[in-house]
């Protein structure tokens, strides 16, 4: 039995709870998933995984093999980038993961072109928001938006992130223009989600407004956010990096720009400097230079 790939499959199974998902990932077939897990109990002769009709759950030993198979990969990963070619090629795979908005309108072209500099690495990327234990989940880097990052990881600057208020020239036609913050109140505004209780923050000078909006429409990803505003929908605060394409092409108008919108820092976080494997290290300084300075 390889050991090795077998715990990389039982990895997986922790991971999605299924062995069909497990199959599609990895490429191989449920029965090849089932015999991997089988075989690596038979070895540590123990039960790993409690399998019922509905869900697959881990027994206590299954925890504590887990953790140890994680170490295992990742020492695995760590030993395919010091034994490099002597030209320095970077291969094996990173694991990134990044809201949608961003990797629609930034990160995947700068994922496509750094992956053109180093032919031979492989990066698969995760969308979604979420808070994530980055060691356990293997994620080698986690770009976030935030005006506090998680103090427990290393993060990196990128870019800045400021935001504008926009809606389309057809709902401004219909319902007005703002002309004061105030006058939202009687508009048609849409929200993120994870931030649809808090007050819309807005600062001209030192003259500072919170207004607690009542948003019709919520979501939890930008993108679709700019979609329903493009679609008539409203006013919606959204990222300059995600607008500023229709903001030039005057599919959508931006509302109040005398007015500020907080900003907050994009970063790169990761969980330790410690045996930062080249090819991580090399992406972040490939991220740092293509944003660096960077007006959306």
């Amino acid at each position: 039995m390889d050991r090795l790939t077998a715990m990389q499959v039982f990895t997986e199974v922790a991971a999605s709870g299924s062995f069909s998902a497990t199959a599609d990932k990895l490429d191989m077939s449920r029965a090849m998933v089932t015999r991997y897990v089988e075989e690596l109990e038979e070895w540590l002769d123990a039960r790993l995984l409690q399998r019922t009709t509905r869900r697959v759950s881990l027994t206590d030993a299954g925890e504590r093999c887990l953790a140890r198979s994680q170490q295992m990969l990742v020492m695995m990963q760590d030993l395919q980038q010091e034994t490099a070619r002597p030209d320095g090629e970077l291969h094996g795979q990173l694991r990134l993961t990044s809201s949608v908005s961003f990797a629609f309108a930034q990160l995947a072209a700068a994922v496509s072109a750094f992956l053109q500099l180093h032919p031979r690495l492989q990066i698969d990327l995760s969308l979604g928001d979420g808070a994530l234990n980055l060691v356990e989940s293997r994620i080698d880097l986690a770009i976030r938006i935030s005006s506090d990052p998680d103090p427990m990881l290393i993060a990196r600057p990128l870019a800045q992130c400021d935001s504008v208020l926009v809606a389309s020239q057809a709902y401004l036609q219909h319902m007005g223009k703002p002309l004061h913050p105030e006058d939202l109140l009687q508009h048609r505004c849409l929200s993120h989600s994870s931030f649809a209780k808090s007050p819309w923050q807005l600062s001209q000078g030192e003259q500072h407004l919170a207004l607690n909006i009542s948003s019709r429409f919520t979501a939890n990803d930008a993108t679709t956010l700019m979609q329903a505003a493009l679609a008539d929908a409203g006013i919606v605060m959204l990222p300059t990096y995600l607008v500023s394409q229709q903001l030039s092409e005057g599919r959508l108008q931006q509302i109040l720009p005398q007015w500020q919108l907080p900003s907050f820092t994009i970063s790169a976080l990761y969980p330790s400097r410690r045996h930062l494997s080249p090819a991580v290290r090399a992406l972040l300084d490939f991220l740092v230079q293509r944003f660096a300075g960077t007006q959306w």
